[in-house]
């Protein structure tokens, strides 16, 4: 399993800052059922020992950062005992699936029926991960023109469902034809987003005065959705992947594991009145 993992998406394909590949398990023990997951949290550590899989494989990184204990009294401790306690492994793919082709971005741009697609933001030359098409995020037509409005509400509905939501900045009648898409959190992809010429960039994490800017400098259309929600779909290309191992069963969580859980919108605003 790990082999396959490995050969799909490269561990030195990630980041020098990420930490990527088996974080707990044996390499060789016999691996026959999967949980794929966005983040390793309680509550999709408690679907994967309901399920009673062998492996957990996430996209998020538990032990990201440097740690001094993986004690039972800490939050990440508690999950890592938890895991060995139930013989569960844990794989992580990362950056390193971000950069794939296909990968992350790739099946965020299926969503949207996206064609000609090209990397939003290549590898430098010489990287491991350099070349085939690969890079972070994506870049590819519209089906059929919208505006940033229409194209916000079909986001909505081609997206996971999530209290977040998706929201847009920008004229709202803009056409768009071209789209950028990068899965998670995409603001520093914002100048490749304007150097290459496209309508509308759909990522997540916005920040207030990165987009302000951004758009203020005449950089394309913005649409903010959630985090979880926009690497979520690449779970069921991991799957796939996983299933087409003889004698692997793989299931996909739903659990909706962004932070955020309730969205208000504001009162309607009567056009006759003046707005503040």
């Amino acid at each position: 399993m790990v082999a396959e993992l490995e050969r799909r998406y490269p561990p030195a394909w990630a980041e020098d800052w990420d930490r990527v590949g088996l974080v707990l398990g044996e390499p060789c023990a016999p691996v026959r059922r999967v949980l794929c997951v966005v983040d390793v949290v309680p509550e999709t550590v408690a679907e994967a020992l309901a399920a009673g899989v062998d492996m957990i494989v996430a996209h998020h990184p538990l032990l990201l950062r440097g740690v001094s204990s993986v004690a039972p009294t800490t939050y990440k401790g508690r999950i890592v005992h938890q895991l060995i306690k139930a013989d569960v492994a844990l794989y992580v793919a990362h950056t390193n699936a971000d950069v794939a082709a296909p990968g992350v971005s790739d099946a965020l741009a299926a969503r949207f029926g996206l064609t000609g697609l090209r990397p939003l933001h290549p590898p430098a030359p010489g990287s491991p991960a350099h070349g085939a098409g690969r890079g972070i995020g994506r870049i590819g037509e519209l089906p059929e023109p919208m505006t940033l409005a229409e194209l916000a509400r079909h986001a909505a509905a081609v997206l996971p469902v999530t209290a977040w939501g998706v929201r847009a900045a920008g004229d709202p009648e803009r056409t768009v034809r071209t789209l950028a898409v990068s899965g998670g959190s995409g603001d520093a992809f914002l100048a490749d987003a304007t150097a290459a010429g496209v309508d509308a960039y759909l990522t997540a994490d916005l920040r207030h005065h990165p987009a302000g800017e951004h758009l203020a400098a005449d950089g394309p259309a913005l649409l903010d959705a959630a985090h979880w929600a926009t690497e979520r779909p690449w779970l069921d290309d991991l799957a796939a992947l996983l299933r087409a191992t003889p004698g692997v069963e793989t299931q996909v969580s739903d659990l909706d594991t962004d932070p955020w859980t309730v969205h208000a919108a504001p009162p309607a605003v009567d056009d006759k009145e003046p707005r503040p």
